[in-house]
């Protein structure tokens, strides 16, 4: 009877493990369309703050509102969501005209959306944006 409960531990602990190994594995999907953004987008417009800010030729990053700005030239922007589309994760940092995903590495075009380093493949979402008595406002009716 003692060689029973040690097999019963054996198969309960595989069994705990290849949950957490499945968990991890959806985590890490990239199947991911939006990761595990509940929404990606801003709901409702969105002061950034003076368009100054976002230099021509570059863009600039709204950690706080999620977004990413750029600016291709003078008077002309565009926005994208800064949640990575593989795992939801915010972009912390853009070089040049590129977005980095701190959680695994993908990166972005901040000037087209498009992935341009996996593992997401699926590009940021758009996001409108206006220059309204020279702050910008990105979400709906911008």
């Amino acid at each position: 009877m003692s060689g029973l409960p040690a097999a019963r531990r054996t198969v309960l602990k595989g069994a705990a493990l290849a949950g957490v190994a499945g968990l991890g594995a959806a985590a890490c999907s990239t199947e991911s369309k939006l990761g595990h953004a509940q929404t990606p987008t801003p709901t409702a417009p969105v002061e950034l703050g003076p368009a100054d800010e976002v230099p021509v030729g570059g863009a600039k990053l709204f950690r706080e509102q999620r977004l990413v700005v750029s600016c291709p030239a003078a008077g002309q922007y565009k926005a994208f969501s800064a949640q990575c589309t593989h795992a939801g994760c915010l972009l912390d940092k853009v070089e040049g005209t590129e977005g980095n995903c701190p959680c695994h590495g993908s990166r972005f075009d901040v000037t087209t959306g498009k992935a341009v380093q996996g593992p997401a493949t699926v590009p940021l979402p758009s996001v409108p944006v206006k220059l309204e008595n020279g702050n910008l406002v990105a979400g709906p009716g911008a």
